[in-house]
């Protein structure tokens, strides 16, 4: 019993140790993950610069098949109509979807592609120890100009157990936050008409950053 009692301690910190193992692992794993998709993303980017003007549609298609399997478009735009997605259809839930995500890539892969030179590191990957389905994965931007660009992935776990990209936090502003709170704007000024908001979404995306640089300057 006595000897039982002295080797408590010892056991205890061989677990505690092996779990922050494993979970360092894990940490890692998905780190590598994220750093796997995203360069993807900067080479075809870097790939296709011309393609946009040339071929919005073709465009549009080639970030959607590029992102598909890595950022869960159908769940950040239904948190982006939050309460007011039950009063969408199915297709006008559907029809956001891509209104959102050609205005995630008119907004943001097009300024990355007529942007200078620029690379995307990606630094740590951190699971939610009360939650081992959500994570948090932080990068940095750096434009050939040397300035750099915090930015910060809200990951989450899906059934399947593959990792997805639920939000993205951009300079300490959170981006699916802003969209959310300029949709709920965007229904009261048209009185609550969905179908109103899904129609004129882009008008809505170009006012929202026409905002935010105006904050910044």
């Amino acid at each position: 019993m006595a000897l039982k009692r002295r080797l408590l301690p010892v056991v205890a910190l061989v677990v505690a140790a092996l779990l922050v193992s494993v979970q360092a692992s894990a940490n890692e794993d998905l780190r590598r993950y994220v750093d796997k998709n995203t360069q993807q993303l900067v080479d075809k980017l870097n790939a296709e610069r011309g393609l946009y003007a040339e071929d919005p549609e073709a465009f549009y298609e080639s970030m959607d098949t590029e992102l598909r399997d890595f950022v869960d478009f159908r769940r950040i735009a239904a948190r982006v109509m939050g309460r007011y997605a039950r009063q969408a259809t199915p297709e006008q839930r559907d029809e956001f979807v891509e209104k959102f995500k050609e205005s995630l890539f008119d907004s943001y892969a097009q300024a990355l592609v007529s942007a200078d030179d620029f690379t995307i590191a990606v630094k740590e990957a951190t699971i939610d120890p009360s939650n081992d389905s959500r994570a948090s994965v932080a990068m940095e931007v750096e434009t050939a100009a040397g300035n750099r660009y915090p930015v910060s992935y809200s990951m989450y776990r899906n059934d399947e157990g593959k990792w997805l990209m639920e939000n993205v936090i951009v300079e300490g502003v959170n981006i699916g936050l802003a969209f959310r709170d300029r949709f709920a704007q965007e229904m009261e000024s048209k009185g609550g008409e969905v179908q109103a908001v899904i129609d004129d979404w882009s008008k809505a995306v170009e006012a929202l950053e026409l905002e935010e640089g105006a904050n910044k300057s």
